[in-house]
């Protein structure tokens, strides 16, 4: 029987996670997928239902959700699962140091910040050699560039001491790196949001850990780089935050290399 949506509260996606959350409580089986989220669903008037398990934020979840500190994990092959644990799911921006404040002359060009994209704050961090400066400390680095692409993998990993196992998992790695056997993988947000969904750079950092397991030769170390532009004044300010993973098959293992703010000063 589909439910309706009369008791529920905030955006349609919100309404739609509540639903399924409320359904999987009901049944006791927190692990479900996308003909699960059809038939629950059915009676919401949503644009794309399986888009609805998609959360990048935890600002974003219902309140009910974050409250029970519950997030969703994404399993591949259209299956998910509610896990408790909200703050292995999501990883709180760390607070930037003044001394890692840095004011960056730079000159405007034509085409910076002519849109909002994801791909436009990686470009202006990448043409202005922010990236460069915060990953190698050498603006002059050349290090190889790979652009946006989808992906899939597979590997078994845990969120503490839960074991999972992604099947296929599908993934759209923004930006790659590659300097002297160090791979690191980007993603990038506009504004400054308070945390942001872990699987975003595990699943990219999984496969390049996998491929090296596969015989990849030369990589030597992977790590991770969320870039966060936003504007103050006029002015764009970039925050850059490099992590890793201190145990590669744990998901809730994430730690912070660095963070460093860059504010951009027109000459």
């Amino acid at each position: 029987m589909v439910k309706t949506i009369k008791r529920y509260e905030g955006s349609k996606k919100q309404q739609v996670i509540e639903i399924i959350f409320d359904a999987c409580k009901r049944r006791g089986i927190f692990e479900f997928d996308n003909e699960f989220v059809k038939q629950v669903t059915g009676g919401v008037k949503f644009a794309n239902q399986f888009d609805a398990t998609k959360v990048d934020h935890s600002a974003k979840l219902p309140v009910k959700v974050r409250e029970a500190r519950y997030f969703i994990l994404h399993l591949g092959q259209g299956r998910h699962a509610f896990v408790k644990g909200i703050d292995d799911g999501y990883h709180t921006f760390e607070a930037i140091n003044e001394k890692d404040r840095i004011d960056w002359r730079y000159r405007k060009s034509v085409l910076n910040e002519a849109d909002t994209s994801e791909s436009n704050v990686l470009a202006v961090a990448a043409n202005q050699r922010i990236i460069h400066d915060f990953l190698y400390e050498d603006i002059v680095a050349e290090p190889k560039i790979y652009f946006a692409r989808r992906t899939k993998c597979s590997f078994r990993f845990s969120v503490g001491a839960l074991k999972y196992e992604a099947e296929n998992i599908q993934m759209e790695i923004d930006l790659t790196f590659e300097y002297r056997g160090n791979i690191t993988v980007l993603e990038a947000k506009n504004g400054f949001p308070k945390d942001f969904a872990v699987y975003q750079l595990y699943n990219p950092y999984r496969t390049f850990i996998e491929s090296r397991k596969a015989g990849l030769k030369g990589i030597e170390q992977v790590s991770c780089c969320y870039v966060l532009r936003s504007k103050t004044g006029g002015n764009s300010v970039l925050r850059l935050y490099e992590y890793t993973f201190k145990k590669p098959h744990d998901l809730a293992s994430i730690a912070l290399k660095k963070a460093a703010e860059y504010r951009l000063v027109r000459r």
